[in-house]
């Protein structure tokens, strides 16, 4: 918490020196962060460190867009090398904010293991083909700074690469379909080892209405029909 105070009162600072008038809406995203840093503390004190993290990366995120403004110019550190094993699973067919709100969230956790679904499951699961295939998603997640190891999982049985990793964390996404208790029950059953499960209860809209894959499949096939309507 200490080092997004730090942060804040530098952007603070440097807004104060270039003026109200260069840098619009930047000190309404400073207050922002402000107030999720406080609920963040809020949370953490009534032992809902889970509630305090998903906080933390919404003021971080916000940071990160006042860096990419060039207003602040700094690099977060990079977790202890023996920091805890974090889980995330799931399809990731189109990659989206809301994908990297929850593998941001996980990451700080420690280090993020993305289980990445087969071909097979994926279209059993969603009904339909997935836009990418199993190796493009997997490449895809591997490129991403919050992840530490994309790995495949298993078509048979998906809880198979949970037993190798064998988590301290589990994170599952709003969306996903999945009892807790079960769930740490059942890894510990396998592994001898009971993992943490948090629920990532954010969803948001992203852009224009947007809250997922299946939303932007939509859109893109509205879009090409409207083209196809104009002639383009």
């Amino acid at each position: 918490m200490a080092g997004i105070r730090e942060a804040v009162r530098a952007a603070e600072e440097k807004l104060r020196l270039l003026g109200p008038s260069a840098l619009p809406g930047a000190s309404a995203i400073l207050e922002n962060v402000s107030a999720y840093v406080n609920d963040a503390e809020y949370y953490l004190a009534k032992g809902d460190p889970a509630t305090a993290l998903v906080s933390v990366s919404y003021a971080e995120g916000l940071l990160d867009s006042l860096r990419f403004l060039g207003i602040l110019n700094f690099s977060w550190p990079s977790p202890p090398v023996d920091s805890k094993k974090v889980v995330v699973a799931g399809t990731f067919d189109i990659l989206h904010p809301g994908h990297l709100q929850l593998l941001s969230f996980a990451s700080r956790l420690g280090k993020l293991y993305v289980i990445v679904a087969r071909d097979f499951n994926a279209q059993r699961d969603k009904g339909r083909p997935t836009v990418l295939d199993e190796q493009s998603r997997l490449h895809i997640l591997s490129s991403i700074k919050f992840v530490y190891k994309a790995v495949l999982g298993d078509e048979k049985d998906y809880l198979k690469p949970i037993e190798d990793i064998k988590p301290d964390y589990i994170v599952l996404g709003p969306d996903q379909a999945m009892d807790e208790e079960w769930l740490a029950a059942e890894v510990e059953r396998r592994t001898g080892k009971r993992p943490t499960v948090i629920r990532f209860e954010s969803k948001r809209e992203f852009s224009g209405g947007l809250r997922g894959s299946t939303d932007i499949i939509k859109k893109a096939c509205k879009v090409l029909m409207q083209q196809g309507e104009n002639g383009k």
